[in-house]
């Protein structure tokens, strides 16, 4: 019997004329995305589960705890005994104690004994130590935010609740602290829910998701998969549509700074990764950057050129475009073609095709495998 926790949930919250309706069981491991829109009910939800929505109706549990049940007996768990931990958009921090004091009010608050590590561990885990003395307001948003993870981490949840804990960030400061967040349920033994409306950060992060809109659920399964669908565009954004595959690296070119990855057989070259051979690594390819040509072509610039059959094709009838999925020896990917395209090309289900990838196309798109 597996000894991943299980969170179940089915409730209901309005306002106004908005209504959030939920019905979920996740057995929770490593970290789940609630991916949407902005408006699509993302942030109702994570405060629903922390408690911080008394009049939700509904029944929510953890791990065999109930922390609501429904009517006729309503009970309902406050947010201080749930041992959850909540991250938000802005750090949250008490401008009047440095980070060391920040971080020991937390730990001094803690009522739950989770697979948390101490003071001096979580410190070193998120390189604190030249930050201890500094106040919040000397901080950077990438620091204010570590700090705030750290915090959290220190209350010893038994499940952590991340609400967009980078939107608020450049892309540099983004790309320092992804890594941090990727390794928190390997590193401390805690399970996360993590909000975001960027595909870029649920194909780094997450192992799972679940998508929102207009307050209802439209998907959920493992990122790869659900990435994959073509009827999930309007949800997740057809200019950032794509999949994300595994890959394992094959070995490096130094002399023109390039790493060659294999899936399933297909090779391709990517910008050089700081990766070992034999190494996994997780890529996400947009379907924007995905070129198909029914025959081989020769002397492109482009040189990752992967045989694959197309599986499904779905036209935009009120666009110029349409969204076609192709079955390579690695997985799946997708590639966005005009209709004029598909239509000269005869495209459809069964048609073999030659897939064009520009290396260029994935920088900063490939990242290590979390073990």
């Amino acid at each position: 019997m597996s000894d991943k926790p299980v969170l179940s949930f089915r409730f209901r919250l309005s306002h106004g004329a908005f209504q959030v309706a939920l019905a979920h069981d996740i057995r929770l491991a490593g970290i789940t995305a609630l991916f949407g829109h902005s408006g699509s009910g993302k942030t109702t939800v994570l405060r629903v589960l922390a408690g911080l929505e008394s009049r939700a109706n509904g029944h929510i549990a953890f791990d065999g705890t109930v922390w609501q049940g429904e009517q006729p007996r309503r009970s309902f768990v406050p947010p201080h005994e749930r041992a959850v931990g909540y991250v938000f958009q802005d750090a949250r921090l008490f401008p009047h104690l440095s980070v060391a004091g920040n971080l020991a009010f937390a730990e001094s608050r803690s009522r739950h004994r989770a697979p948390v590590s101490d003071f001096e561990t979580v410190v070193g885990r998120f390189d604190l130590e030249p930050l201890l003395e500094r106040r919040p307001d000397s901080l950077s948003g990438g620091e204010l935010q570590r700090v705030a993870v750290a915090r959290a981490l220190l209350a010893r949840p038994r499940l952590l609740l991340m609400d967009e804990p980078l939107s608020a960030l450049d892309t540099p400061r983004k790309a320092e602290i992804l890594p941090y967040i990727a390794r928190l349920p390997e590193q401390f033994g805690v399970p996360v829910i993590y909000v975001t409306h960027s595909v870029d950060e649920v194909a780094y992060l997450a192992d799972e998701m679940i998508v929102l809109s207009k307050g209802r659920k439209v998907a959920d399964g493992p990122v790869g998969e659900t990435l994959a669908r073509l009827d999930l565009g309007p949800a997740t954004g057809r200019f950032e549509a794509g999949v994300v595959l595994e890959a394992s690296v094959v070995g490096h070119d130094t002399e023109y700074r390039l790493t060659r990855l294999d899936f399933g057989g297909a090779r391709i070259e990517v910008p050089m990764l700081e990766a070992a051979p034999g190494a996994r690594v997780r890529m996400r390819l947009r379907a924007r950057d995905v070129i198909l040509a029914k025959i081989r072509p020769e002397q492109l610039s482009s040189r990752n050129i992967i045989e694959g059959r197309i599986v499904e094709v779905v036209e935009e009838p009120a666009t110029p475009f349409a969204e076609t999925l192709v079955e390579i020896p690695g997985g799946l990917i997708r590639a966005r073609l005009t209709r004029r395209s598909v239509a000269d090309l005869g495209l459809a289900p069964g048609v073999a095709v030659f897939a064009l990838v520009k290396s260029i196309s994935l920088v900063g798109g490939i990242t290590a495998v979390k073990s």
